[in-house]
């Protein structure tokens, strides 16, 4: 680099005649740590504020969350009318076989001959 070279860049650096002496740079702004965080906890805040609410509207209309025992006894107790109701559905079925059957049919009714006195 000469010595004409480096002056021409030291001039360049300072204002000239009838220029502003301020550079405008455009900067990029971010948000800072700090920032960053308080914002992160208000977010947190706002989340743990909507569960709340969600939470209290279920409590409030009264919808019952059963867990794995609730659904485990009802599950038994169903179990429990479906073997009474096929017991119930064969008894009758088997009236009806009786009376149709063939051995029912040759079976002779028998009417009272006397009574005791």
């Amino acid at each position: 680099m000469t010595y004409s070279s480096s002056m021409s860049m030291n001039r360049k650096r300072y204002a000239s005649r009838h220029q502003n002496a301020v550079s405008m740079s455009e900067q990029v702004r971010t948000i800072g740590p700090v920032s960053n965080t308080i914002m992160l906890i208000i977010l947190s805040c706002l989340l743990g504020l909507l569960y709340l609410t969600q939470i209290t509207k279920t409590n409030s209309l009264g919808y019952q969350i059963d867990g794995v025992n609730g659904l485990q006894n009802h599950y038994s107790e169903l179990q429990k009318e479906h073997a009474n109701l096929e017991l119930s559905a064969a008894r009758l079925q088997s009236l009806d076989r009786v009376a149709t059957s063939p051995a029912a049919e040759r079976l002779v009714t028998v009417a009272p001959t006397a009574t005791l006195q």
